[in-house]
């Protein structure tokens, strides 16, 4: 099922998740519910704490070993060496290709809780018995691809730990992930961290001078689904956000809807914006090229038909080593456009 972020917001809150008989699920969480209280320890008796995004300083006795996290969290911690147990989220190839959110992960090694929004399984969640539940947050407090319907039975399960990656600088996750996985037992000095963060720099510096080279080149950040064309609001997007700052010019969507990440454009006005160059979300759950190449009101976007699109990482994962290639790619793709008559 196709979904946008401001759609699954809303989703979310008419309680699509259907988490299986509370009778069957009754026994396991009474299991992992045992060791609660051994667990949550006091701050001051505690070997392991990190205070997350939301404020929350979560505790445990020692450090947490058995991790579930959105995929690409996941994949962010794995950069630093940190393995989980778990994930959930979209981790299925895509197109026959590793799926772009589970970066270097071994997801045939990794139990999944379920791929599409909703589809958290509390009954594997609790059988993993984990010391820590992991995911970024579009925005706080609500902690992504985790169904508030059921947050609070998962909750009791193990702690909770959110990284807020909206309406903020793609610096900020960048830094708290790194901080996070050096809480739980990550060597930031290690040489693939180290060489990592400086390639990173080196493809920041690299995409300012693109901006800087092709300034007026104007970019559109966008999604589909089969009914609208939705158009980024750019400084609610980290990644977006942060690219501003190096120069990079945006197509400014106007917000539709109260969480504001989106313009809801029916395919009938999909040409609303000029643009130079499309930013193309490259998730599964996206409307893929094949299909967008089908209506005529896209394939008559002059940035189409001059062939200047590139993938948009929208949830790429929060680690030095996951956006430097990323910024690289579009610094690539900013240096080869040419603006276009509107």
């Amino acid at each position: 099922m196709t979904y946008d972020l401001a759609r699954s917001a809303r989703l979310s809150r008419r309680g699509l998740f259907a988490a299986g008989g509370a009778l069957a699920l009754a026994p396991v969480l009474a299991a992992c519910g045992g060791d609660k209280k051994d667990d949550t320890a006091k701050a001051g008796e505690s070997s392991w704490s990190f205070k997350d995004d939301r404020g929350r300083t979560v505790t445990r006795k020692k450090r947490p070993e058995r991790i579930v996290a959105f995929v690409s969290t996941a994949a962010a911690l794995y950069d630093y060496g940190i393995e989980c147990t778990g994930i959930f989220g979209p981790s299925s190839p895509v197109h026959g290709k590793p799926n772009p959110q589970a970066g270097d992960l071994d997801v045939e090694r990794l139990t999944s809780l379920g791929e599409a929004w909703g589809a958290f399984s509390i009954e594997k969640y609790a059988r993993l018995r984990p010391d820590l539940l992991v995911s970024n947050m579009f925005p706080a407090p609500d902690l992504w691809f985790v169904p508030q319907d059921s947050a609070k039975k998962i909750q009791e399960i193990a702690p909770s730990v959110g990284i807020n990656v909206a309406r903020t600088s793609l610096l900020n996750p960048l830094k708290r992930t790194a901080e996070l996985a050096e809480s739980l037992g990550a060597d930031l000095g290690a040489r693939k961290v180290v060489d990592a963060k400086a390639r990173f720099d080196r493809a920041v510096r690299t995409l300012r001078e693109a901006a800087a080279a092709n300034k007026g080149l104007k970019i559109l950040a966008m999604t589909a689904d089969p009914d609208n064309l939705y158009v980024a609001v750019p400084d609610s997007y980290c990644d977006l956000n942060f690219y501003k700052s190096l120069g990079v010019e945006f197509v400014e969507g106007k917000k539709s809807d109260k969480w504001g990440f989106w313009e809801f454009l029916s395919w009938e006005n999909a040409d609303k914006y000029h643009a130079d160059l499309i930013m193309i979300d490259n998730r599964s759950s996206a409307l893929p090229r094949q299909q967008l190449d089908e209506r005529p009101t896209w394939r008559r976007l002059p940035a189409i038909k001059a062939e200047q699109t590139v993938d948009w990482a929208m949830e790429e994962r929060f680690s030095y080593a996951g956006y430097a290639p990323v910024l690289e790619q579009l610094a690539a793709a900013i240096t080869k456009s040419k603006k276009l008559r509107a």
